[in-house]
């Protein structure tokens, strides 16, 4: 990088004390966490938060925090509730924006609108109704009503889909019609395949989302064998409510795995939200 004047100097360090005061507030709190994990009560409580832990070793408030929390049970009900709700959320959202994008009908644009209008609205607004219908279903306190409040599809993940599906060229459905095929098999054999970028891109945004929500599976399942992962985090605010570094160690715990499948998978977020943008 050649720096050719004053002003382009100045307009360099500006940029990256910016991007520094940025990337500190990001870590600064993870680092925080992961160094009150190791720490003993006593120790939490005399020591300053950027003060190192005397033992990197001190495993304990890790075992307490999965044993005492159930953290097992909710990382399982968090994978289980996870595939059920993205497999319904691929499917509907692919079909839907394949017929968006191959078919022409009255009220499309219509359609379209109102798919738009539906995500304007805060979902808390909804909340009594999307209640009541659940307890109506009977299926409150089941994993069955977070899986169905999950398993909608969204703009975003249609327009993410419409967008990939604007860069298929329509001859190969074309092709495929002359060869007898119909529009289910084109759809499975020749379109799905081609949206494998855009569906791990909504994989990741949906499971991301979900493994993080809170408010859904507090209020929908209340059962101890029901929690997922978000709401074990919120048993420790009882008997160990005051005991922060068993809550650190079960926040580090939370934040690995998603951690680990975002540097996997970043490529592909990227990717996924890029790709389909520009035309060829």
């Amino acid at each position: 990088m050649k720096i050719r004047n004053k002003s382009q100097l100045i307009y360099y360090v500006i940029q990256y004390l910016i991007l520094g005061i940025l990337t500190f507030i990001t870590i600064a709190p993870l680092v925080l966490v992961f160094f009150a994990s190791f720490k003993t009560n006593k120790e939490l409580l005399t020591t300053g938060v950027l003060t190192l832990p005397e033992n990197w070793f001190n495993f304990e408030n890790y075992i307490t925090a999965w044993t005492k929390g159930n953290m097992a049970t909710g990382f399982f009900n968090t994978i289980l509730i996870l595939v059920a709700s993205i497999t319904a959320t691929i499917l509907t959202g692919t079909m839907t924006a394949y017929v968006l994008s191959r078919f022409e009908f009255r009220m499309k644009g219509l359609v379209k609108f109102l798919f738009l209008t539906a995500s304007l609205i805060p979902s808390i607004t909804m909340q009594m109704s999307t209640f009541q219908i659940i307890v109506g279903l009977g299926l409150y306190n089941t994993r069955w009503a977070t899986i169905i409040l999950f398993a909608g599809t969204d703009i975003i993940s249609i327009y993410i889909f419409l967008q990939f599906l604007d860069n298929i060229s329509y001859s190969l459905d074309e092709a495929a019609i002359m060869d007898g095929c119909s529009f289910p098999r084109i759809f499975f054999r020749i379109i799905m395949p081609l949206l494998k970028p855009a569906v791990v891109t909504v994989i990741i945004i949906k499971g991301i989302g979900f493994y993080n929500e809170f408010y859904t599976p507090y209020l929908y399942m209340k059962d101890k064998e029901l929690q997922v992962i978000s709401t074990s985090l919120y048993a420790f605010q009882g008997p160990y409510g005051t005991q922060w570094e068993i809550i650190c160690a079960a926040c580090v715990i939370t934040m690995l795995p998603a951690l680990v499948v975002f540097l996997l998978l970043q490529k592909h977020i990227y990717s996924g939200l890029t790709a389909g943008a520009v035309k060829g």
